[in-house]
């Protein structure tokens, strides 16, 4: 039998597989944190791939990055393993010349690991500044004040998928000479006073982990709207040769003794993606929308109802240009609530309502800052804040009415008790 012969045959059987619907019952069944985001269409791809054997990074990663850049309105797309991937490609391609080593990059308090830790890569130290307490993402105020002649670039977050205040930020940023690169991985269809976050800086990073708004069960993405950037970015995914480069010709005819498969122009790693990730990409995209649209309905639900304790809860607010794409559904406790984060982590567990902290908290709080370099700026009382008093709960397209009812009326039941 022929490729196509087997894939016949096989697809009505996976069509069944995902046609089964989820039951559930409240208190036994399980509301989890994310739910898988594709089905036949990914599934049968991915086959195609395996049963080729073309599966190492080609046609399909390509149009996965034309789809992409194209969605968010940037010029160009280099995909990658993961999301950490992209952010530590983003940096390596401003090394050398808008960042050099000893200069600083500041990034938000509350963020993640591989947001901070690929300015170490770079030769780069990170500097800590802390959230605004409504938004969550970095507090324009605080970077500037973090600002010293050795800062080379921001790497803001949009945390939770929440746009940062990007007219501070890029004005802040030119007025100072400095890089920009957004971290973007919990914000997919994000926008900015009707842009797409990820447009406006330098590069743009993305994340296609499996728990979010779409998946390439791993995967990354860097935009931008350079060419010399897109150059280096490629070059550096894969070893540091030049295969990838649009024209290649002027290290080529340097170098005639090299075999041009094998020329290396740049230091370089292997962060290659796989063309079923890319496969997935492609029909990803034709699902976001639909998604996006129910995050947004599940948070517009729950933040409805937590009105009723607006003493106790401090909800998260959208920049008034901005557009949350809702990564998670983010329960912050006030200070003088009369329940702790704690009690109410435990009470949701109880009742099969699975929880995580926002992020990493204060990033500043975590040991291994106790034996890098880097600089805290300010007192983070936002970001202690949230990583005391902050978690959140699943916030995705199998989030049913009957679920979200289900996590309210928890919630309800425990303050009640408490008040």
């Amino acid at each position: 039998m022929d490729v196509d012969e087997i894939l016949t045959e096989i697809e009505p059987k996976v069509e069944q597989h995902f046609e089964e619907e989820e039951t559930f019952i409240p208190g036994e069944s399980k509301i989890r944190l994310s739910r898988p985001t594709y089905g036949t269409a990914e599934v049968m791809e991915s086959l195609e791939s395996l049963l080729s054997t073309w599966v190492t990074m080609g046609d399909k990663v390509q149009q996965f990055e034309s789809g992409w850049s194209e969605y968010t309105g940037s010029d160009h797309g280099v995909m990658v393993n993961s999301g950490s991937s992209a952010n530590l490609l983003a940096l390596k391609a401003l090394e050398g010349t808008a960042i050099e080593p000893g200069d600083e990059v500041i990034v938000p308090a509350v963020s993640w690991s591989t947001s901070v830790f690929p300015i170490l890569d770079v030769g780069a130290t990170p500097v800590l500044v802390d959230v605004d307490s409504s938004t969550y993402t970095i507090d324009i105020d605080a970077a500037e004040e973090a600002i010293t002649e050795d800062t080379a670039a921001i790497l803001p977050v949009h945390l939770l998928g929440n746009p940062c205040d990007m007219d501070a930020l890029v004005e802040l940023c030119e007025r100072h000479d400095l890089a920009l690169i957004e971290d973007c991985c919990e914000a997919h269809g994000a926008r900015y006073d009707g842009d797409h976050v990820g447009s406006f800086g330098d590069m743009g990073t993305f994340s296609f982990f499996f728990s979010h708004h779409i998946s390439t069960i791993e995967g990354g993405m860097i935009v931008t709207d350079s060419d010399d950037y897109l150059e280096k970015l490629r070059m550096s995914r894969a070893h540091g040769w030049v295969r990838e480069v649009d024209d290649n010709s002027e290290f080529v005819e340097s170098n005639p003794e090299i075999d041009e498969r094998f020329l290396f122009a740049s230091t370089g790693y292997n962060l290659r993606p796989t063309e079923i990730q890319g496969g997935f990409g492609i029909h990803q995209l034709d699902r976001i929308d639909g998604f996006l649209e129910k995050r947004k309905s599940n948070a517009e639900y729950l933040n409805e109802k937590l009105l009723k304790y607006s003493e106790i809860f401090s909800l998260l607010e959208e920049h008034p240009k901005g557009e949350c794409s809702w990564f998670a559904y983010p329960l912050l406790l006030r200070e003088d609530a009369p329940i702790s984060r704690d009690e109410l982590q435990s009470h949701l567990k109880e009742h099969n309502i699975e929880t995580r902290p926002i992020l990493a908290g204060n990033m500043a709080r975590q040991p291994v800052f106790d034996s890098i370099p880097h600089r805290v700026e300010g007192d983070l009382e936002h970001s202690e804040h949230i990583h005391e008093n902050g978690l959140f709960v699943g916030n995705h397209h199998r989030m049913t009415e009957e679920k979200l009812e289900y996590i309210w009326e928890t919630i309800d039941k425990l303050i009640e008790e408490n008040i």
